[in-house]
């Protein structure tokens, strides 16, 4: 059986190395990712165990990992204050506050489809 050409406008999803959708959508598109994105959204700067107050099911070594890699690609940033005991903040960066606009859109696409969703389970 021999496959049939691939279309062109898929072609654009062949590119491992420089397809947007794999490569930037997936940073941000994990369960903890949109969600520390939201919270820091709705609160402004936020410590690390307020973040994790309003996550209680992430593990303090996911909620390290995914802040360290939010903040690698730029959509947070990170402020030590040079106190005692040190405090540490985290808030959205321009880049991070860009995209809240389409993750609002998704979570109120979610909320209006939930049922539909959940009930073909």
């Amino acid at each position: 059986m021999s496959r049939l050409p691939l279309k062109e406008n898929l072609k654009k999803f062949t590119g491992i190395e420089s397809c947007p959708v794999r490569n930037i959508i997936a940073r941000f598109s994990g369960k903890w990712s949109m969600l520390i994105l939201c919270v820091l959204a709705e609160n402004g700067a936020t410590r690390f165990n307020e973040i994790g107050k309003a996550l209680p099911d992430i593990s303090p070594k996911v909620l390290a990992e995914t802040l360290r890699n939010l903040e690698s690609d730029g959509l947070i940033s990170r402020t030590l204050y040079a106190e005692i005991p040190p405090r540490v903040e985290y808030a959205l960066t321009d880049l991070g506050n860009s995209l809240m606009p389409v993750i609002r859109s998704l979570i109120s696409w979610a909320i209006d489809n939930y049922d539909a969703i959940a009930g073909r389970k």
